[in-house]
């Protein structure tokens, strides 16, 4: 049914919807990001993309049922989360997503009670983020970046990529649970690979350097865990690995592909699919604090063939058929 508006001034009537008669308009929900990248990162495009997907295949769609208000604190990510948390809360959105651990941090620090998805905590629990990963108890859940077992998994990969390795150094955040964790995941399966293990500190620059003296000695490598320092100085911890000649892993694919020599952990991109259908689902009236946090399905091995070449090395066939992407 229609019904017939007459235009003052005009004298004309033109036909309108009923809107008015039963039919209800549908309510637009806000959500925040707070993402701790830079918006021309190459690698957020594909998860923004993955994310909004995700809400799509849900039945959410920008600029009919849904608005999100993004925020990018790459820089002094410390400094920018906490500025831009408070920017999101103040629009107090329905949910809110957050990326890493520094932006998880910087929400909650604003609301404990808007609802927080987190796309790939390191370690939500030691964080105080949530009080179980099975029963999170709190206003946040969301997927973890990895189990500390996977500490082990890059051990055993650079060792089969370059077997006459015997010296590891371990590139960690000696002052996180998540840096404590992948180091012990590491050390406890160390003397099986016939390998001896030092630590360098990535706090700060001056620590970094002291991967030139580790190179001194031959037949050495790196393992580089995740933590936030790693990524902010991933540019000379490449660098330094590429002078000394150094074979290097990585816990995620964004150090391959600015020259790091290979990787191993989840595929970051579908952790963001997945936190778009845990913001549905709170959307749709769960709530966090029974949504238990989840770990990746899916994990990547990735390896760039021309800093293999530029290092002198061979990587065997078997383990180049097993990546699941080769950079050329």
């Amino acid at each position: 049914m229609r019904r017939r508006e007459f235009i003052a001034g005009l004298g004309v009537a033109v036909a309108m919807p009923l809107a008015s008669q039963g039919q209800q308009v549908e309510r637009v929900r806000r959500v925040g990001v707070l993402m701790s990248s830079a918006a021309n990162d190459r690698e957020a495009a594909p998860r923004i993309a993955a994310f909004k997907r995700g809400l799509e295949q849900s039945g959410w769609s920008e600029g009919r049922n849904i608005r999100i208000d993004i925020r990018w604190a790459a820089g002094d990510l410390d400094v920018n989360s906490r500025k831009y948390a408070a920017e999101l809360v103040a629009l107090a959105p329905d949910v809110l997503l957050a990326t890493a651990g520094p932006t998880v941090a910087a929400l909650q620090a604003e609301t404990r009670t808007l609802p927080i998805v987190f796309a790939h905590a390191v370690d939500p629990v030691g964080s105080g983020f949530v009080a179980s990963l099975a029963r999170p108890n709190s206003n946040a859940t969301g997927f973890t970046l990895f189990e500390f077992s996977i500490g082990a998994k890059w051990l055993e990969l650079l060792r089969e990529c370059v077997p006459n390795v015997r010296r590891v150094a371990v590139l960690r955040d000696p002052t996180s649970a998540a840096g404590i964790g992948q180091f012990a995941a590491i050390q406890a399966v160390a003397s099986s690979f016939g390998v001896e293990l030092s630590t360098i500190n990535v706090r700060n620059p001056d620590e970094i350097d002291a991967v030139a003296a580790f190179a001194r000695s031959a037949n050495g490598g790196l393992v580089v865990p995740a933590s936030p320092p790693a990524l902010l100085h991933r540019e000379q911890i490449i660098g330094l690995a590429a002078r000394h000649s150094l074979p290097a892993i990585y816990f995620e694919r964004l150090l391959v592909t600015e020259g790091g020599l290979m990787s191993y952990g989840p595929d970051l991109v579908d952790q963001y699919r997945r936190a778009a259908h845990y913001v549905d689902r709170i959307l749709k009236g769960e709530k966090p604090a029974d949504l238990p946090v989840q770990a990746p399905t899916k994990y990547q091995l990735v390896i760039n063939l021309k800093t293999a070449k530029a290092l002198g090395l061979t990587v065997p066939p078997a383990l180049l058929a097993r990546a699941d992407e080769v950079i050329e």
